[in-house]
């Protein structure tokens, strides 16, 4: 079958620089896409111990009459635990989408919700707002702008002096603001912008003084790990960094002032904390932490300063690892985070390349292929960064592990994994004498075979073949 189409194989047209720019141009628009995606992401505030307490009950979809029933019983109850308890049934309703629905239908409802809010009864305030919480989380536009009544004081609770609940009205505003274009335009005239500017400063928020550093100083100080890191407060800076930087506002002079080195410390103790700490909650500073430095990674400005340079190669690669362990314990769902992060540092730098080869983590790596399809990508275009670095990298993946890895993601349906793979394997023909030999002496083309007719994968499939063949 093989031998009667070698003569239909055209010309192998993709060389090395081909393969670069082609590269280039595909992870842009891929990073545009998840700066985008990043930037208007919906955050879900729950107390853990809070939903322990309640047993970890079932949500269920609640009907007119039991929403019309608990929003009675918290105006009007006899006890102020009664009242409490049926807000309690309520927030918990209103986690399924079905019961959000039929309560924003219901005449009256918000009206209700937004006085108890307002209400001099703390407990009452607190469930209230954590109802709205839940209704702000929702994936229909039409939920949030519901919640129009209520933003107005969501705003001015940003000034008051509990800091639980600065944070979950931050969180509800944040919601709804990348939810509807009207909560955005009723939101500005309402003053949000010295609202937030006000809350940052606030004494309630941090004790050290904003005015008095720049603010990557500042957010360092505030995510330091230690006994005295308020996670809550220290969470929200690395976010509202985040969404500053996804928004490219001026992300140039973050970097010049130094913004790079500074993530880069800070990822370095985060690393160490999550080595002596039990702190479930460590991964919600991770996560933003990671997110920024990837970010910047991908700027202009940071290749002009250096980029990289300044984030201390080996350290920086033995933390990531430390904490891809710990994601891939802990939280699994972050692991494509830290990958990313190391595919913005290896891109466009052989002294990070270099850093996975001398601390040995090609192996480590290549074992996170079974995690996911997505991870698989993630790791196979590192591996595709380390390869394009040319010969003498190409010498340490090959042929090791990586040829049987090869064969077993080119065996999978994934034409995102097959795709990167076989990337991956036309660097190394390139780069590396006698991995085309080896390849086709381990069944190589009756994998590639497999993947003839995809139309994703056509031409690289051919043009691998041709390589192998002909190389």
């Amino acid at each position: 079958m093989w031998s009667g189409r070698r003569g239909l194989l055209r010309p192998l047209g993709c060389g090395v620089e081909e393969l670069r720019c082609r590269r280039r141009e595909r992870e842009a628009a891929l990073r545009k896409a998840r700066r985008e995606q990043q930037l208007v992401s919906k955050r879900l505030l729950r107390d853990e111990a809070t939903e322990e307490a309640e047993g970890g009950c079932v949500v269920v979809i609640l009907g007119e009459a039991e929403i019309q029933e608990f929003l009675r019983l918290a105006q009007r109850g006899i006890e102020e635990k009664e009242r409490e308890r049926a807000l309690v049934s309520l927030r918990r309703g209103l986690q399924h989408p079905e019961t959000q629905q039929i309560f924003i239908r219901l005449e009256g409802s918000i009206r209700t919700l937004v006085g108890l809010l307002t209400s001099n009864q703390a407990l009452l305030q607190l469930e209230a707002a954590r109802c709205l919480h839940e209704l702000s989380h929702s994936e229909q536009s039409a939920v949030a702008e519901a919640c129009l009544p209520a933003t107005s004081y969501l705003l001015t609770y940003l000034s008051g002096h509990s800091s639980d609940f600065i944070e979950l009205c931050l969180y509800t505003l944040g919601n709804l603001i990348v939810e509807s274009e009207a909560v955005r335009r009723q939101l500005l005239p309402q003053g949000i912008v010295p609202a937030l500017a006000a809350c940052i400063q606030s004494s309630a928020s941090t004790d050290s003084s904003v005015l008095g550093s720049t603010l990557p100083q500042h957010i360092l100080q505030l995510l330091q790990p230690g006994p005295k890191l308020n996670l809550g407060v220290a969470v929200e800076f690395a976010w509202c960094l985040h969404y500053i930087i996804c928004s490219q506002v001026n992300n140039a002079l973050l970097i010049t002032q130094g913004a790079l080195t500074t993530l880069g410390l800070l990822l370095l103790d985060l690393a160490a904390a999550v080595q002596r700490t039990k702190n479930a909650g460590l991964e919600l500073l991770v996560c933003p932490v990671v997110r920024c430095l990837s970010n910047l990674l991908t700027e202009a400005a940071a290749e002009t300063v250096g980029g990289p340079v300044h984030l201390r190669d080996e350290r920086v690669v033995a933390a990531l690892f430390i904490l891809l362990q710990f994601f891939l314990q802990e939280q699994p769902s972050l692991l494509p985070e830290g990958l990313w992060l190391l595919n913005n540092l290896t891109a466009n730098s052989p002294s990070f390349c270099t850093s996975l080869i001398s601390l040995d983590l090609i192996e480590p790596l290549l074992h996170l292929l079974s995690v996911s399809n997505v991870v698989s990508v993630l790791v196979l275009t590192v591996l595709c960064n380390v390869a394009e670095k040319g010969p003498a990298y190409c010498q340490h993946l090959w042929p090791g592990l990586l040829l049987p890895t090869l064969l077993d993601t080119l065996a999978l349906s994934d034409t995102e994994v097959v795709g990167q793979s076989l990337e991956l394997l036309q660097l190394l023909f390139i780069y590396q004498p006698g991995a085309a030999q080896a390849f086709l002496q381990q069944s190589g083309l009756q994998a590639l075979q497999r993947h003839e007719e995809v139309a994703q994968l056509h031409d690289r499939v051919h043009a691998l073949q041709q390589t192998a063949l002909h190389g």
